[in-house]
Parts: C-alpha cells; structure tokens; sequence
C-alpha cells in the first residue's frame, strides 16, 4: 500500500482515529486515505490554529492522542500558539507535519523551511520519515511517544514522496507508557506536612479528575489542609458534589494572597506556583519564605494513587467536604460579569464541559461554578490566548453526549473565530458565551501594573487596548459562519438565551455586552 494509507491505517489500529486538519497539497495522500480507512474521521478547519487547538482539547478528554495535520513549515507555525498550550498542559497530541518531497527539497521553493525547528520548540518528540517502508512504524512510534513524560506532543514529518509511494504496510500498535506510581518516601513527606497546621495541597494536571479530587477532600477534612488548584487546569472535575478548591489566583499579588501563612506547599500534579509575568517590586516565585515545598506527585506520576496513598496514610475514616448545590439565577436588570457568570452557573447542564477562555471575567466565573451542576472545565494551560473556540470543538467531538458551554472573551475569540464554521459543519453541541466589553480589558489592567502607564482608556496607549471604530459584530460573524445567535444586554435575555441554545441541536453564540473591567 501507499505510505499515507499505511499511516492512517496504523494510526487507527493504534486508538487515534480522529485527525484535525488544514491540509495543503504535500497532505493531499493523506487526505485520499481517508477514503481507504473509513475509520479515521477528518475534521476539517480554516486555520491550523484551530486544528491544533481542538485536538488539545479532544485528548485531554478522551485521555489518548488525536491527530493533527498540518502543512508544511508555514502550517505549522500557525498552529504553534495552541500546541505550546497543549505542551504546557500535557496533552498527548500526535502532529504529522506534510514536507516537500525528498528530491525537491535541495530546489529551495518558496514554501521550504526548518520544520524539525519549528517542532522542537513545543514537541517532546520530533521524527523525519526516511523510507517509506518505515513510515508505520514511525506512525505507531510516534503514537507511543506522546504518553511520555506524563504526556507530550510528538511530531512525526511527512516528505510527500513517502505518501505517494508504494511499499508500506501496517505496524501494529507500541505499549504506552505509564505514570509513575507513587513513591512511598514522597507520600510519607507529604503525610508529615498536613499534619502540621497550615497546610496547602496545590492540586493539578493529573491530580484533577473526580477521584483525586475525592481522595484530596478526604485529606482536607482529616487534616484541615487548604485545597488550591492551579490558575489554569488543563482539566478539572468539580462543581457540586466534589470537594471545593479554589483557584490559585492569576495576578501574583492575590495569589501571594493565598499562599500567606502557608507552613508547606504539597505538590500533586502542579509545579511549584510562579506568577505569569515579571512585575517591578513583585517576586516571581509566589512560594511564601519559611513554607516548606513538597513533592507528592508530579506530572509524570499517577496522581490519583498518590492521593489516595496519602489519604489511607492520614484520613482512612474520613469523607471529603462536598460543595453545595446552590447557584440561583441572577436577579432581572443589566447585565454585568457578575450576573453573567451567575447565569451561566444557574443554567449549567448536568455533566457539561466548561471552556474557560474568559480572562478577566475568570475571577468571578470559578467561584460560580463551584456550586454549580457537576461538570469539567477545561482552561488556557499556556496562556497562548485564541484557544477557546478551537477547544470547544475538539471537546464536543470528543465527548459528543455531553453539551459544551464556551466562556469566551471576545478579544481572544477574534485570533480563532474560524472554529464556528467547523462546530456548525460538525453539528455540535457548543454554546458560546461571547463576553463583549469591546476591550483588551486584562491590558487595561496590566498597562498599570506593569508600571508602564495609567492611560488605560484614552491617548495613543489607549487606543491600543480598546476593540472598536469599529466594533465587532459578532452576532453578524457567528451567522455568516453558520451558527445561529443573539445578543443581548440584560441578566433576563441572558437566561432566556442560554435556555434557547440549549433547546436547540447545533452550535450557538450568545453575544453578552457588558461593561468593561479595569
């Protein structure tokens, strides 16, 4: 067979049978084995930004690698910002990047460049195919490679001519690597720390999922340790019903905040906390002098066993603290982010997914939804703004029978506004929240921060942090990518919207005008 038709054939017989893409004309074999191997799905988007976004999104929640298709050098830059969120969340993603053909490479045309480069900078694993004959086997290789590590993104290139050509044939699939169990010498430290008054378990990546986060409460109620979760989760179970843990705060003078107090720091699944950016007169490393760190359990380790390890150890009779169910609907009037965040909280489907892309608004959107309906929320790991529409998508196609609420700023959703159409193609269940303030309203705030200025709503600085003259129209930009929505300005036309999406199959934008922060 064709070196394409064996990739795609062992990458399915390997579990990865969905692949993102924006293929250009070195991918078009690939894209002809689609035909061979029914049993790949091809999503096609408009930007390999959102290719890469959505498949970062569909392996957090499917928990094992999608595919990802990209062009050439130039292809894969665009889709770099959302692979350095997938990097920084872990993600196990497989990105087969299409080059020229072997023998048209020394001819310098226009579109040939350092793929391998571009790669290493958010891949743990990168690999040219040399012979068609090994192309399968790289496939699977490259399929093994990205559960290393606790997860990562391997890319596996792709000369045209090894898709073209004959003689390839399928590879069966390579074992995956499995998370470290945990240390008993690290559960016994971890033991020691909470039984001290002050405490805090800062809980993260794989530490997340409903279990952990069970065996974590069952510490907290036995010991009285604080539970924080990291600032940005690249997937968190939580809502009424599981234990509740605050966010780490974004700006480092409130996570400071936090942190004060703390006699030790217990690591599960987090990295020790740093603030985002460097701030004149702020430190950057938020651990609080005299706190003690210790490591429970890292990325690369089975969170879940290492809580549970610690709860046997510390808390075998006790029971986790679950929220309350308890998030009214907001009263009639204005809309504001804090009855915005209310009503999304009220209207909250049983076992949805939350995409958090709401920046600003995201302060007050997290203690809303932890006495909401049980759900996921999936967040920005990387800070690479743009991945809210791209990771609705690759979530409602991995999860397809739980409904998608997207929380989405309108700054960032202009980099990755592309994903409508794909959502609106696919049919999916995805409701965005389109919060408009018409501003960069988090630069607002860091204008000043940062010591660079005050000026945050007028002169030449200013015009630079505001979204309008004109302003965009994203009601018009949803339906012109074949999505239906409104929008409204009051808490009541908010609730009737949401109820609305919900009443209805497909993919919908609700545009939210409230004020601006800061």
């Amino acid at each position: 067979m064709r070196g394409a038709e064996a990739l795609v054939g062992s990458l399915v017989g390997a579990g990865v049978d969905v692949c993102f893409m924006n293929p250009g004309t070195s991918e078009m074999h690939f894209v002809q084995a689609l035909d061979s191997v029914p049993e790949m799905r091809g999503v096609l988007t408009l930007f390999e930004g959102v290719a890469t976004g959505a498949a970062d999104a569909y392996a957090r929640l499917a928990g094992g690698p999608a595919a990802v298709l990209l062009h050439l050098g130039p292809g894969l830059g665009n889709g770099i910002a959302n692979l350095h969120n997938a990097r920084r969340a872990r993600t196990p993603l497989l990105c087969v990047v299409g080059a020229h053909a072997t023998d048209h490479v020394r001819h310098d045309a226009p579109l040939e460049s350092d793929i391998t480069a571009l790669a290493r900078t958010v891949s743990g694993w990168v690999h040219v195919c040399g012979d068609v004959r090994d192309v399968a086997d790289d496939a699977v290789r490259a399929v093994a490679a990205t559960s290393e590590r606790g997860g990562q993104v391997a890319t596996l290139v792709l000369p045209a001519d090894l898709s073209w050509s004959e003689g390839g044939a399928l590879a069966p699939a390579l074992p995956s690597a499995a998370p470290v169990p945990p240390a008993p010498s690290r559960v016994a430290a971890a033991a020691k720390a909470v039984r001290e008054p002050g405490a805090v378990i800062l809980l993260g990546g794989p530490a997340l999922t409903a279990a952990a986060m069970d065996a974590a409460g069952r510490v907290a109620a036995a010991t009285g340790a604080r539970l924080l979760v990291e600032t940005f989760p690249r997937r968190w179970d939580t809502g009424a019903g599981r234990p509740r843990a605050d966010k780490l705060a974004y700006f480092a003078e409130q996570a400071l905040e936090q942190l004060d107090g703390a006699s030790s720091l217990v690591l599960a699944g987090a990295r020790s906390p740093v603030s985002f950016f460097g701030y004149p007169g702020i430190p950057g490393d938020l651990v609080p002098e005299g706190c003690t760190v210790v490591g429970l359990a890292d990325a690369a380790s089975d969170a879940a066993a290492a809580l549970e390890a610690l709860a046997a150890e510390v808390a075998p009779d006790a029971e986790a603290h679950p929220a309350p169910r308890d998030a009214p609907e907001p009263p009639a009037g204005p809309l504001n982010v804090a009855s915005l965040c209310a009503a999304v909280a009220a209207t909250l489907p049983e076992d949805a997914i939350v995409v958090d892309e709401s920046l600003t608004a995201a302060a007050l959107l997290a203690p809303a939804l932890q006495t909401a309906a049980p759900h996921t929320q999936l967040a920005l790991t990387g800070g690479a703004i743009g991945q809210g529409p791209p990771a609705a998508l690759g979530a409602a196609i991995a999860a397809p029978d739980r409904p998608v609420i997207a929380v989405q700023a309108d700054g960032s959703a202009l980099y990755t506004l592309q994903a409508l159409w794909t959502q609106a193609r696919e049919q999916l269940d995805v409701t965005t929240v389109l919060i408009n303030n018409s501003a960069y309203a988090i630069l607002r705030v860091e204008l000043a921060r940062t010591g660079a200025g005050e000026a945050a709503h007028s002169g030449r600085a200013g015009r630079m942090l505001t979204l309008t003259d004109p302003t965009p129209d994203f009601v018009a930009l949803a339906t012109g990518y074949g999505v239906p929505a409104r929008r409204v300005d009051t808490t009541e036309d908010l609730l009737d919207a949401l109820r609305w999406a919900r009443a209805e199959p497909g993919p919908h934008l609700i545009e939210a005008i409230v004020p601006a922060l800061g």
